[in-house]
């Protein structure tokens, strides 16, 4: 399967997986894959349990492939960790982090100034650049603990940008948050697309996944890769979701799925 910008020859792909096998805590995920990710906004997307977050990991260099590669850059994941942000839902984090969404962001730096570096003149532009992104200015000096949800998932996107990877992971960054918050993250996705830039982003929401320059669909395999038009096609949904897919008349469908299922 091949989700890309359709031009193999002049612009590589960012993701490559062979034979892809993954695997948590001896229970296989997803099976074998062939897949291969380009520029642009690549989504995830399939029923709880699909392999969504778990193909992330692999994808970020935190879960070694049972079998199979997957290459980020033409590198193994873990040697270009410079050039991938990953950034998981606000919803698996402490709900009361006794940091500033300023420090939160500024670790975004670390991958670049290390874990106990002290900032430079850069790192400091780019921290204040990722704030004002997601319009946190007014919040910089307020504890995590004092956002609403949706405030802390726009200051973990804005750690992530800070970060100025070349590879933006996102793991459902829109599920439950306000309108305006999740009208931001779509405008970084947006930016990060218009920069050439690549992210991929993990989603359960089939109208999100729709908004993507290129749709992953997973059930535990690669059910279909492309466009979002023909991935999401009524008859890889129905392959997909099977009894949990609604059909409501017309091109209209319905998915019974619980969205808080971590997979």
């Amino acid at each position: 399967m091949f989700v890309g910008n359709g031009n193999q020859n002049q612009v590589p792909d960012v993701v490559v997986a062979t034979g892809l096998l993954l695997s948590r805590g001896g229970r296989i995920v997803v099976e074998a894959c062939d897949l291969a990710i380009g520029a642009g906004v690549t989504s995830l997307v399939g029923p709880n349990g699909s392999g969504k977050s778990t193909l992330l990991h692999a994808i970020a260099g935190l879960l070694p492939p049972t079998a199979g590669t997957v290459l980020v850059f033409g590198e193994p994941p873990a040697d270009v960790r410079r050039r991938i942000a990953y950034v998981l839902q606000a919803q698996h984090t402490p709900a009361h982090l006794p940091v500033t969404v300023r420090e939160v962001v500024a670790l975004g730096r670390a991958p670049v100034r290390g874990a106990v570096g002290r900032l430079r003149a850069a790192d400091r532009d780019a921290v204040r650049d990722a704030i004002d992104r997601l319009d946190l200015g007014p919040f910089a000096g307020r504890h995590m603990s004092e956002l609403s949800g949706g405030q802390r998932q726009r200051a973990f996107v804005a750690q992530g940008l800070a970060q100025e990877a070349d590879l933006l992971l996102l793991d459902e960054p829109t599920a439950g948050l306000d309108v305006v918050s999740t009208e931001q993250i779509r405008q970084v996705l947006a930016d990060e697309r218009a920069a050439g830039r690549a992210a991929v982003v993990a989603t359960h929401d089939l109208g999100e996944a729709a908004r993507g320059d290129h749709v992953v669909l997973l059930a535990g395999k690669v059910v279909a890769a492309g466009p979002p038009a023909d991935a999401l096609a009524r008859r890889h949904l129905q392959d997909a979701y099977r009894g949990r897919l609604l059909d409501v008349g017309g091109d209209a469908v319905l998915v019974d799925d619980d969205a808080h299922h971590h997979d």
